[in-house]
């Protein structure tokens, strides 16, 4: 496979980062740059008992988004050698790979599963089993040991 822009879906696990190690060994041998994406849920108003507004959504939107892009910027300088992009972004995880692969221009998109065995990861549930159906470009799902 030559690909030289992958895409890294990341959920902030171990499991994750193997898929971005993985990606980061692919990308080494064929010149390609990562870009690693973060998708978290769109956050609601936190509201205390008394019906008062405490957290706006817009301000745990920012909160989470420096957090996680931090995390991704942690990961990324563990890939060393190899040229990595981060951003976070907010929606339903699988809808939000699409978009941020297309945005992107992915030639491939490398994500983590720890379902067993081939035929479960295609007919199971999940962002994998979603993305090998709707994805327009190689989607690569990295078992973890």
């Amino acid at each position: 496979m030559t690909a030289k822009r992958i895409l890294v879906p990341l959920d902030g696990s171990e499991l994750g980062e193997t898929a971005a190690a993985f990606a980061a060994d692919l990308a080494r041998s064929t010149g390609a740059s990562l870009r690693l994406l973060r998708v978290r849920p769109v956050p609601k108003h936190w509201v205390a008992d008394n019906g008062r507004v405490v957290v706006y959504a817009d301000q745990e939107m920012e909160r989470l988004s420096a957090e996680d892009r931090d995390y991704l910027e942690t990961v990324g300088a563990q890939l060393s050698a190899v040229p990595t992009e981060s951003v976070v972004r907010f929606g339903e995880p699988a809808q939000e790979i699409l978009v941020e692969a297309e945005a992107f221009g992915a030639d491939a998109i490398v994500l983590a599963t720890s379902r067993p065995g081939w035929l479960k990861r295609i007919t199971g549930s999940g962002i994998g089993q979603r993305l090998l159906r709707t994805a327009s470009v190689t989607v690569v799902l990295v078992r973890a040991a």
